[in-house]
């Protein structure tokens, strides 16, 4: 599979999704991007700028590490694999590859979407998709 098919089974599958992203958390660079309306790439960018720092920036790396001391954990790895906002009109949904935890899927709902289907819908792509 490819970026762009990760995409597009996003947009395909996550009900109401308007668009869908994959972030390179190395570059904080978008791999591939499809929205149902346009929007300058400027805004695009600071949304793929964002997921990083959302997954890998300052703060949540201190809360990670915070986490796993606290409990013990000594695995190597990303203790966030997943994050959900909620904003007046949107549902975003952010979560780590499984095949490749270095990528995040970022896909984006109408706010009346069904939360629930939204996630689970979002976790199928996150599971089983590879680039």
């Amino acid at each position: 599979m490819s970026a762009d098919s990760i995409v597009s089974s996003g947009l395909a599958d996550v009900p109401k999704a308007v668009a869908a992203g994959v972030v390179d958390m190395a570059t904080g660079m978008l791999l591939a991007v499809k929205t149902t309306e346009s929007h300058p790439q400027a805004v695009l960018d600071m949304v793929a700028a964002g997921s990083a720092e959302l997954f890998e920036g300052d703060s949540s790396m201190s809360i990670e590490n915070a986490f796993k001391k606290i409990r013990g954990d000594t695995q190597e790895g990303h203790y966030f694999q997943e994050i959900l906002v909620n904003s007046a009109n949107l549902i975003h949904f952010f979560g780590r590859l499984k095949s490749d935890p270095g990528l995040v899927v970022a896909i984006v709902c109408r706010g009346d979407a069904n939360l629930g289907l939204v996630v689970t819908k979002a976790r199928q792509i996150i599971a089983s998709e590879t680039v």
